[in-house]
């Protein structure tokens, strides 16, 4: 596998130059990437914000912009989100293992075109589906129940995930098959093959699509927009729009209410952070 110091042409040098560039690449990077996180973090405890000054600590520190944000709802848009994300990634981990051991360790006709479909899914924008779907859920098929205005609507739509799904059956496809067919021998049922054998090995993948899961479904938009036509049913993001718009709510408040949007997203990374990178260069590290 590649390393990163030679993808930027630094590996093949030597001496005090090559340490000079590795030094200045890095820092770079740091600044770039931490530096606007950094921002948003003082500025959302800063009780007065000076956009010509950059300090790694507020001097007027404060707690009144989240005091604020309290006021404005934001809390309950945030324990709206958490509710979507929690029981939307539960359902689509439980789809996409369950979707890909069929499409990964079985062998059936038109295979191929569900596949093909999945990766259709994944090509169109959402809002080309807004009109089909926000029809669908408001007079669900065979149950003819409308999903408009409830925690449902906004889970059922992400509860399958085309990406999710190929990346748990590429993942699959490289459990050899010889561990499987010595558990049918110990006379293993296809329950037990499943929850032993096949999803222990494919931890590093849940990482993944736990990871890129949680970052999809926290930071949808159109889907609670159209789902939530009441503010009580707002998530966070609408939430966001709407403080902008909102006169009365001053910068302050908004970054602090951007930062609780943006922390659960790190955390969620630095949850599945070792399985995530595990899942990202097994793949490579097999081929």
């Amino acid at each position: 596998m590649m390393r990163f110091d030679s993808a930027l042409g630094l590996e093949s040098r030597r001496g005090p130059l090559a340490t000079v560039g590795k030094i200045l690449v890095y820092t770079f990077m740091v600044v770039v990437f931490t530096g606007p996180l950094v921002g948003l973090l003082v500025s959302a405890f800063s009780k007065t914000l000076d956009p010509t000054r950059f300090s790694l600590w507020p001097d007027d520190f404060t707690l009144e912009n989240f005091v604020q944000a309290g006021n404005k709802n934001v809390y309950h848009y945030l324990f709206n989100s958490f509710v979507v994300v929690g029981f939307g990634l539960l359902l689509q981990m439980l789809v996409s293992v369950f979707a890909a051991y069929a499409l990964a360790r079985k062998k059936f006709r038109g295979m191929a075109f569900v596949m093909l479909i999945m990766l259709a899914t994944m090509m169109l924008p959402e809002e080309i589906i807004a009109i089909p779907l926000s029809l669908v859920l408001a007079d669900m098929p065979i149950i003819h129940t409308d999903l408009i205005g409830t925690y449902a609507g906004m889970i059922l739509p992400v509860g399958a995930w085309g990406f999710s799904i190929l990346v748990m059956t590429e993942f699959m496809k490289e459990v050899p098959v010889e561990l499987e067919e010595a558990a049918r021998i110990d006379g293993a049922g296809e329950l037990r093959i499943f929850f032993g054998i096949i999803l222990p090995l494919c931890r590093p993948a849940l990482g993944v699509i736990g990871v890129f899961g949680f970052t999809m479904i926290w930071d949808q938009y159109l889907l609670p927009l159209i789902v939530a036509p009441e503010s009580s049913m707002w998530t966070l993001p609408i939430a966001l729009r709407s403080l902008r718009s909102d006169e009365e709510v001053g910068i302050g408040v908004l970054l602090a209410a951007s930062l609780l949007a943006l922390l659960p997203s790190i955390i969620a990374f630095l949850a599945f952070q070792r399985q995530f990178m595990r899942g990202l260069t097994s793949g490579a590290i097999k081929g």
